[in-house]
C-alpha cells in the first residue's frame, strides 16, 4: 500500500517534530517543572497566535470546496475561539492578566513571523497549501498532548489542564480529519502543487519549534 501524503510529510519533518518533543518547554509541562514566567509568556503569545489562527480557519471555511469541509472548519473555528482560547483566558485570570491585555499583547518575533506566513499562505496559496500550513499546529499539539498524557499527569494542575486539553480524543479526531483532507486534496495535485504543500507543511513545522524556543527564552524584539 502506498504511503499517504501526510505520512510522507510527517516522516520528512521527523527531525523537527522530534526536537519539539525533546524541547525543555514541552518536557517542563510534562513533568511540571516549567518555570511559571515562561508559561505566562507562552499564554500571552499563544493567545494572540490563536486570534490569527482563527482567521486562518475562517479563510479555510470560506475557501472550502464543499459544504462538509466548510462545516468542519467552521466547527474548528468555534472550538478555537470558545474552548481553546477559554483555557488561555482562565490561565490569564490566574496570573492577573485581563482579557483586554491578552488581546492587545504585542507579537514577539516568532509569533509575528508564523502568523504572517500562515495568513499569506491562506491568501495567496492554493487550498491544499493552506491546509498543509495549518496542519502542523493542530496535529503537533495533539501528538504532544497524547505523548505527555501517556507519561502521566504532572502535579501542577495548570500543566495537567494543558495536557488534558491537547490530549482530548475529539481534538485528535479533528487532527485526523484534517490529515485525511490533505491526503484527498493532494491526490489530485500536479507535482508543483504537492511541492508547495510540502514546503508549507515544513515551514509551519519549523515555526512550531521556533515558537517553543521563543517561549522558553521569553524572546521579544531587541529594541
Amino acid at each position: 500500500m502506498a504511503e499517504s501524503f501526510t505520512s510522507e510529510l510527517r516522516r520528512e519533518a521527523e527531525p523537527i517534530w522530534a526536537a519539539q518533543h525533546r524541547h525543555p518547554f514541552v518536557r517542563g509541562i510534562g513533568d511540571g517543572t516549567l518555570a511559571v514566567d515562561r508559561f505566562r509568556f507562552w499564554v500571552r503569545q499563544d493567545y494572540i497566535f490563536l486570534i490569527e489562527y482563527a482567521r486562518l480557519l475562517a479563510l479555510a471555511a470560506a475557501r472550502s470546496p464543499d459544504l462538509e469541509t466548510m462545516t468542519r472548519f467552521a466547527g474548528l473555528l468555534e472550538a478555537t475561539l470558545a474552548v481553546e482560547m477559554d483555557l488561555h483566558r482562565s490561565y490569564a485570570a490566574e496570573f492577573g492578566i485581563s482579557t483586554a491585555e491578552l488581546a492587545t499583547e504585542a507579537k514577539a518575533p516568532a509569533t509575528q513571523g508564523y502568523t504572517d506566513f500562515l495568513l499569506r499562505t491562506a491568501a495567496l496559496g492554493d487550498y491544499a497549501e493552506l491546509v498543509a500550513a495549518l496542519l502542523p499546529c493542530m496535529w503537533g499539539f495533539s501528538e504532544i498532548g497524547l505523548a505527555l498524557a501517556a507519561a502521566g499527569r504532572p502535579p501542577d494542575p495548570r500543566y495537567a489542564r494543558w495536557i488534558d486539553m491537547y490530549a482530548d480524543a475529539e481534538f485528535a479526531r479533528l487532527a485526523a480529519w484534517c490529515r485525511d483532507l490533505l491526503d484527498r486534496l493532494a491526490a489530485g495535485l500536479p507535482p508543483p502543487g504537492r511541492a508547495a504543500a510540502r514546503d508549507a507543511f515544513l515551514v509551519s513545522s519549523r515555526y512550531e519549534l521556533a515558537f517553543w524556543e521563543m517561549a522558553w527564552q521569553c524572546a521579544r524584539w531587541p529594541v
